[in-house]
């Protein structure tokens, strides 16, 4: 395993982090043997650092099962993340920490992270509310050793939050389909430049820069395939990991077979280590990329669930994968995730556009609008009104 140095406190930290948030299992209910694998498995591999979050249902309490059950707390860096939404009074900051000290069966959390920040708004109010000094009493107690915040705002206001406070790291989306998206390149280089351990988020966009490449991106990838770069989830990690800046990234490995398959990369992607041919090679592909990329979506399920039942990130990836990889193709998506072919369909057309579902989205996409071009792209005309009825009868 290639290790990077934390520059604020001298941790030695894997360049490839467990990101818990997709571990298998219904939603809401980890699976245990599975985590417990994969958590076995990534440990053994020389990762050392795991990433949680109270608002990942189930998720802290399966992590934190599993390191005690394998006996592996000390041997990890243990991250998870303050819902800074839920915090409404002083007295909370204590009440979520505790829980999530039990959920996790530790007396310390290793990397604590304001969750999902998206303006400088959001970290003033805190402040107001007296997180500053309830940090520090955390630090000096051994509860919290590290503090750091996720980013999912403005490029304009990255720096802003930068300068707010004293931070030991931050968390960035960061993979080479979105240079300029939020924090982007300038974020990186301008988080690195104030003495910050960058971590980053989200390098292979939920899955699409892996396995839902479009076709002619892959072919161009499948070409110039090298030792190390055999498949597109390597192209995507190297890519990150070829920036001297980022300190590590979380992937989330559903099974110990990714954890084995990204660890191999994480040996040899040095910083520096993608030849100029190879970035070209990249650039061709983000051309490809742009053009069926109608919809940013992760796949993260902030949004969910929809109150009318709809599989949000189910129906963009169909909408994305028409334009990727054909329309039948996304169709056939589209009919699978919105249960089509039962008796209570869950069409994009259900929507009564509440906005719960935007108010939640880290990439800031209007879902209810883009939801009527999954209408018109899978439901135009006659299709439409046929479907609408079929839905209504399932009622």
């Amino acid at each position: 395993m290639q290790y990077r140095t934390n520059p604020r406190n001298g941790d030695r930290i894997s360049a490839l982090g467990l990101g818990c948030m997709r571990l298998p299992g219904p939603p809401g209910r980890p699976d245990p043997e599975r985590a417990r694998a994969i958590i076995a498995c990534a440990v053994e591999r020389g990762i050392n650092y795991l990433d949680t979050a109270y608002l990942y249902p189930g998720n802290e309490a399966c992590v934190g099962a599993a390191l005690d059950e394998l006996g592996l707390r000390d041997r990890v860096l243990l991250a998870t993340k303050l819902p800074h939404g839920s915090v409404r009074a002083t007295a909370d900051l204590d009440r979520i920490f505790d829980e999530q000290l039990r959920r996790l069966r530790t007396d310390r959390v290793d990397y604590y992270l304001i969750h999902n920040v998206t303006s400088p708004a959001q970290w003033e109010r805190l402040r107001d509310l007296g997180i500053e000094d309830w940090v520090a009493r955390q630090r000096a107690a051994g509860r919290i050793r590290q503090t750091g915040f996720s980013y999912h705002g403005s490029a304009g206001d990255f720096p802003v939050l930068l300068d707010a406070y004293d931070w030991d790291f931050c968390q960035i989306q960061y993979n080479y389909a979105g240079e300029q998206y939020q924090a982007g390149t300038a974020g990186l280089r301008a988080a690195a430049a104030r003495g910050l351990a960058v971590f980053v988020m989200e390098p292979l966009l939920g899955g699409r820069l892996a396995d839902k490449l479009p076709d002619r991106a892959r072919r161009i990838l499948d070409a110039a395939a090298a030792p190390g770069l055999e498949t597109p989830a390597a192209w995507g990690l190297s890519w990150v990991w070829d920036h001297p800046e980022v300190t590590m990234l979380l992937s989330g490995m559903a099974a110990p077979e990714q954890v084995e398959e990204n660890a191999a990369v994480a040996c040899r992607a040095l910083p520096g280590s993608l030849t100029p041919a190879q970035h070209e090679v990249i650039a061709r592909v983000v051309e490809e990329f742009a053009r069926t990329n109608r919809v940013p979506c992760t796949g993260c399920n902030y949004c969910m669930p929809c109150p009318q039942g709809i599989n949000i990130p189910g129906c963009f990836s169909a909408y994305n994968a028409s334009f990727a990889h054909g329309w039948f193709t996304g169709l056939s998506q589209y009919f699978t995730a919105s249960a089509v072919r039962t008796s209570a369909p869950k069409l994009v057309s259900n929507c009564v556009r509440c906005g719960a579902c935007a108010r939640h989205c880290p990439q800031g996409i209007d879902i209810p609008a883009r939801l009527i071009d999954v209408g018109r792209r899978f439901q135009p005309g006659p299709v439409g009104w046929a479907l609408r009825a079929w839905s209504r009868r399932g009622r």
